[in-house]
């Protein structure tokens, strides 16, 4: 029986973790945790908004942070980029893109991200959904929580 698909060399299989990360949550690590089993490489990326003034120390912390949290996990990088991500992974050597969904409206809106994506580039997206007890952290949870004063040590790594 000839296989489905041509055999291909092997090449590493790398992918890009794109988000804010702003702040990179216990949710966030569990992906790129689990993310990174699945991948020769994972590159955590954190986006930057090119049409927003950029605080180039509090994108610089942020890697540092990321960095520190995910030290652990030999096989990942962290970066930033401005532009498409779809650029990003190109630029990267990334085959794939990486993305955590929490709810069934996460996972609607990465389906039509990573079908434009597919259609941009020919990139796949891989979906991995949040552990049960991560499904309520989000950035913009923590940072709302920060904002009143609370403390946020629970959802961060």
């Amino acid at each position: 029986m000839t296989p489905r698909y041509p055999e291909k060399p092997y090449k590493q299989r790398t992918a890009l973790f794109p988000g804010s990360f702003n702040p990179f949550t216990r949710g966030h690590l569990s992906i790129a945790e689990r993310g990174a089993g699945l991948f020769d490489k994972l590159i955590i990326a954190i986006g930057v908004n090119a049409n927003k003034a950029v605080d180039k120390e509090a994108i610089e912390q942020r890697i540092a942070d990321i960095r520190r949290a995910t030290a652990h996990i030999a096989n990942v990088e962290v970066i930033s980029y401005s532009g498409l991500t779809v650029d990003a992974a190109a630029e990267a050597g990334a085959g794939y893109i990486l993305r955590g969904v929490r709810s069934v409206g996460d996972f609607e809106y990465e389906r039509q991200i990573a079908d434009v994506n597919r259609q941009l580039s020919g990139i796949e997206t891989v979906v991995i959904f949040a552990t049960p007890e991560l499904t309520s952290v989000s950035s913009s949870i923590v940072r709302e929580l920060q904002s009143y004063g609370r403390d946020v040590s629970e959802y961060l790594p």
